[in-house]
């Protein structure tokens, strides 16, 4: 999740967001050679210097490749930071989300189960606590993504593996999609799975767990597939 606000971000941060822009608008795809410092500058109103500091900023985030002497190239796997899997670069969205949504059913049932089996009393207390912040931004027709992330992040880093962890980009990385694929219409089915799976897991009940999880992505999927 990126905290900096628009106002904070320096120069090369927002040129190398309107870079990925242009990549987006453009269909460019990874090892596309990208237009020269020069032409950027002025389709972008900007110095060469500012452009090239942009630059140095995507290719630390592996979106973009320098090949000296040869130019700039998309990356072969685009990824940022907070998208590491480079999920921003699949154009067929409504296909993400369905194939997203098979591997969470793979995944998210059994590490709810891992969560019920090892949350220790803080972590209940956190996911309790996110459960009814997510509640009350769907009541008052707030937008709920950031504390939907916030919620099934805890829950799996509730799990105690080492891996899960880094599997929660998958996770993460489908919420926004999922909410803006159904029109957040799951107001209540959200509501009543979280605070089951919730429930779930404060009774440290797996199969309970394993069920709610199952239940709250057979919801979403009703919709995405309707």
């Amino acid at each position: 999740m990126n905290s900096t606000s628009d106002n904070e971000k320096s120069l090369p941060e927002k040129l190398s967001d309107d870079i990925v822009s242009y990549i987006l608008n453009n269909h460019l795809k990874p090892n596309d050679k990208l237009p020269n410092e020069s032409i950027l500058a002025e389709k972008m109103g900007a110095g060469r210097s500012s452009i090239r500091e942009a630059m140095k900023l995507l290719a630390s985030r592996n979106i973009v490749t320098i090949r000296q002497g040869s130019g700039t190239y998309v990356a072969s796997s685009p990824g940022v930071i907070n998208d590491p899997l480079g999920f921003t670069f699949i154009e067929n969205k409504q296909k993400l989300a369905e194939d997203l949504l098979a591997v969470r059913f793979l995944l998210e049932p059994s590490i709810a189960g891992m969560a019920a089996a090892n949350a220790s009393e803080q972590d209940i207390e956190k996911i309790s606590e996110l459960c009814k912040e997510v509640e009350e931004l769907l009541l008052s027709g707030k937008n709920h993504t950031e504390k939907d992330i916030e919620f099934h992040t805890a829950i799996a880093m509730s799990s105690k593996n080492l891996v899960v962890p880094r599997l929660i980009p998958v996770i993460n990385s489908s919420i926004p999609l999922f909410i803006q694929l159904t029109n957040s219409n799951l107001i209540q089915e959200t509501i009543e799975t979280h605070v089951d799976i919730t429930e779930a897991i404060r009774n440290h009940d797996v199969i309970g767990a394993k069920d709610a999880m199952y239940l709250h992505l057979v919801y979403n999927r009703k919709r995405i597939f309707h």
